[in-house]
């Protein structure tokens, strides 16, 4: 361990090296001006850094993780003053040069860099959590605001940006706010050193590889002459920290890529929750008989109206797909006080909707569903190579053992998720039912109806109020 930590500090510091070389014999400096080189390069670094910022943020927001929330905001930032920059080679949107364009990229490190030492120091205050990720859509709206802004500023001619840049970028105000980057980026790297000495995972040893890249990048900025080696060797430095993030997020595809930067309290916790099954009853029979052509297609039509559905119009978060069969979970990240009501409501919906698709195709299998709510651990599970994020617990066999009670288009639930129902709501006790893993016998019910005024907004109703959700 020690010779590869020595491997890598030796490889993170060739670059300071070579600066100190080209500085050293100013002739080695050579000029290059080459505009497409310089457009791709840019630009490619940009859709890299965007791909990440998307990925990450989608990541943060299912799991409620204000740590990877701060990081996908860095990269967000990083890739549009990139993209910004990138625009500002001469010929691509501006026939000449843009002051703003042209300096967006050290602007945009600098912003970065607040974001990524905020991401460091987030766990220190666990009350900051969920009032992070509550103003998630604001924190990234501000982001794109700021963005828009030095676009159109730069665009505007007004002055500072009216003025053309020297050889040498570097102003006075650009060297102070280098200097603050540098030390913001310095201090991320240490913390996420903490991070990678409790996990000894590749994705925290990237992440502190990128910062350390970004450090070097501020720094050399500062020297740099425009066309000049010492200036393509930044954007070199900026495309390799971002690709170095996304090359190693890529390797982990089998498990949940960003899991290893999550904050440990996303990473497993016990939550209540409410969980979703359903499969096709008759679907080994029908497979037996049929084209497996044919039955692919009935899956995938009955999947493509299903899983939007639950996700986009209930919020609950398809754990599972395995062949014929799905499971949903609800309130996964604490967020969904009403999370029973939730899965009740995906229940019914999807037997209403694939009961539409039945009539077009006579002679399909139909689902049965199962939902019973309580509490689980929530977090990663399994081994290296292969972890992902799901719920394990009583409250999910038990909802697994449901779906097995229910018939054709029923929807049966447990008592937990009955008496978290509002009034009104008409079921059909299915008195003592004896499952498998229980010896004594439990309360289910066939939901038939729930009232008309039954929201998915009204936590107040419900049984397990989060004090963190509410925060």
């Amino acid at each position: 361990m020690r010779a590869r930590i020595a491997l890598w500090a030796i490889l993170v510091i060739l670059p300071l090296l070579g600066l100190w070389l080209l500085l050293w014999q100013p002739a080695l400096d050579i000029q290059w001006e080459h505009h497409p080189a310089h457009f791709w390069l840019v630009l490619g670094a940009a859709l890299v850094t965007g791909v990440l910022a998307f990925a990450t943020g989608e990541a943060a927001h299912r799991r409620g993780d204000a740590r990877l929330f701060l990081i996908s905001l860095a990269f967000l930032v990083s890739a549009g003053f990139l993209g910004l920059h990138a625009l500002a080679t001469p010929g691509v949107l501006l026939e000449g040069h843009n002051a703003g364009f042209e300096i967006a990229t050290p602007i945009g490190l600098v912003i970065a860099s607040v974001f990524s030492a905020a991401s460091s120091f987030v766990e220190a205050n666990a009350s900051l959590l969920p009032a992070v990720m509550r103003r998630e859509r604001v924190l990234r709206g501000f982001v794109l605001a700021v963005i828009a802004t030095w676009a159109a500023y730069s665009l505007s001619g007004l002055s500072p940006l009216d003025q053309p840049l020297p050889a040498e970028v570097a102003t006075p105000p650009l060297v102070v706010l280098a200097g603050l980057g540098v030390v913001l980026y310095v201090v991320a790297a240490a913390r996420y050193y903490r991070v990678w000495r409790q996990r000894r995972r590749p994705l925290p040893a990237s992440v502190i590889t990128a910062f350390v890249l970004l450090t070097e990048a501020l720094i050399t900025i500062v020297f740099a002459y425009n066309w000049h080696a010492t200036w393509w060797e930044w954007h070199l430095l900026m495309l390799a920290a971002f690709g170095i993030v996304a090359y190693t997020a890529h390797r982990q595809w089998r498990e949940e890529r960003f899991s290893d930067l999550y904050l440990e309290e996303t990473r497993g916790r016990t939550r209540d929750v409410s969980v979703f099954f359903a499969d096709l009853q008759g679907f080994t029979s029908f497979s037996e008989r049929s084209d497996q052509m044919y039955v692919s297609t009935m899956l995938n039509e009955y999947f493509e109206v299903a899983v939007p559905m639950i996700a986009n119009q209930y919020g609950g978060e398809v754990d599972k797909l395995i062949g014929d069969a799905i499971m949903v979970t609800f309130n996964t990240r604490g967020d969904q006080l009403d999370h029973a009501l939730r899965a009740t409501q995906a229940g019914l919906a999807l037997q209403r909707e694939t009961a539409r698709i039945v009539e077009r195709h006579p002679g399909w299998p139909r689902f049965r569903v199962g939902v019973n709510s309580g509490e689980a651990m929530v977090g990663l599970v399994g081994a290296e190579g292969g972890r992902g994020y799901t719920v394990i617990g009583d409250a999910v066999n038990l909802a697994s053992r449901l779906e097995g009670q229910a018939k054709v288009g029923q929807v049966v639930i447990g008592a937990e998720t009955y008496r978290a129902l509002p009034d009104g709501t008409k079921v059909q006790p299915l008195g003592g039912v004896q499952v498998k893993g229980k010896e004594a016998q439990i309360e289910a019910y066939v939901v038939l109806d729930l009232p008309l005024d039954a929201s998915s907004e009204r936590g107040d109703r419900l049984r397990w109020e989060n004090p963190q959700a509410q925060g």
